[in-house]
């Protein structure tokens, strides 16, 4: 991925829950969740490499741009899916009357191509090892 003067490949894994792990998912609103995350995912140039809605929870692989931290993608997606579901189905009022669909937390990890092993490889024999430095300037 690029912006205009950067180019990236940051990789999140998130799994996020419904409130008290309602099975409620399936069906319409499975299918309504899955079109607002696109939606918001492409407001905020998030690609979703991958992603599974199940009964309970979601998974998304996304590629992000380097300003938006983990918790911002995470406040978004929740946020906007949330309050559009609520107008898409009232009835989940009755089920969730403090207005909350998503539990509080999301797991979340990176991932990518790079092995943290590579990169310690590269730097390792970029210039000549000394033992008592894992952190150096090139002379």
């Amino acid at each position: 991925m690029s912006c205009s003067h950067t180019v990236f490949k940051i990789q999140y894994h998130f799994v996020f829950v419904t409130k008290y792990r309602y099975q409620i998912l399936g069906g319409d609103i499975g299918y309504r969740a899955r079109e607002l995350i696109r939606e918001t995912c492409k407001a905020f140039e998030l690609d979703i490499l991958k992603g599974v809605i199940s009964k309970d929870h979601v998974h998304l692989l996304l590629s992000a741009p380097p300003n938006m931290a983990p918790s911002e993608i995470m406040r978004r997606i929740k946020g906007r899916t949330s309050t559009k579901l609520f107008e898409s189905f009232p009835d989940l009022r009755k089920r969730y009357w403090g207005r909350h669909f998503w539990a509080r937390g999301y797991f979340c990890v990176t991932s990518g191509e790079v092995t943290e092993n590579m990169i310690k490889e590269y730097l390792e024999h970029h210039f000549e090892p000394r033992a008592d430095d894992n952190f150096r300037t090139e002379d």
